[in-house]
């Protein structure tokens, strides 16, 4: 795969475009565009980043991350604190990612997203109302291990790190294995429309988009 530097602001605008002249595939009235990424990568603020060039673009947008729906302590830490398998596996509620984000937005949907569910710090309900999205609207997630899962995305964009700059910049060390594993079971790299190459955050590069064929091309 072979990458080509590009700034954070003209990647932005590349995904927006892509998105901007996309039609939903299931049929709804929403996009679901996807920012995948281990913590250690900038999803959350690529996330907002492509959410203003959306809106410059007319679009309304919505922006969630999986860190607000992640199950209780009791059954995130069944196997330990430590468990990277668990971590991979069982921290997401994805069940409440289907219910509350993804259903909403499916065809004939009611268009109101829960925008968070659970506070792993007081580890208890967040009770944050719906947010409306209206029709024609995009949802961006961002979090890790967001490929794979047959969530219904448009667009999907994966910040890639080397293994050595992944454990240069993971604080919690432990949960290496668990980015291992997905690299061996799902191949972010080799799945995403588009691949972004973040050893450097300051100096992101990127692969184009993925075309019809499998292979990539430029775009932007």
């Amino acid at each position: 795969m072979r990458f080509e530097a590009i700034s954070w602001e003209r990647l932005a605008d590349a995904v927006a475009d892509r998105l901007d002249g996309a039609g939903p595939s299931d049929g709804s009235a929403w996009l679901k565009a996807c920012v995948d990424g281990a913590p250690a990568a900038p999803g959350a603020e690529f996330a907002e980043r492509l959410a203003e060039a959306l809106r410059l673009r007319g679009r309304s947008v919505l922006v969630v991350g999986t860190g607000g729906f992640l199950r209780p302590a009791s059954l995130r830490f069944e196997y330990g604190k430590r468990d990277p398998d668990a971590y991979y596996g069982g921290w997401s509620d994805t069940g409440a990612l289907w219910r509350e984000v993804f259903g909403p937005l499916e065809a004939g949907g009611s268009g109101r997203v829960l925008p968070d569910l659970w506070d792993p710090v007081t580890d208890r309900a967040t009770r944050s109302p719906a947010v409306p999205l209206p029709p024609g609207g995009v949802l961006v997630l961002h979090g890790p291990f967001l490929l794979g899962r047959w969530f219904p995305f448009d667009l999907t964009v994966h910040l890639s790190l080397s293994p050595a700059a992944l454990a240069r910049r993971t604080e919690e060390s432990w949960t290496l294995p668990a980015f291992e594993r997905y690299e061996q079971e799902v191949g972010p790299a080799d799945t995403a429309d588009a691949v972004v190459r973040v050893d450097d955050p300051r100096r992101p590069a990127w692969a184009g988009f993925r075309d019809g064929d499998g292979g990539r091309g430029g775009g932007g």
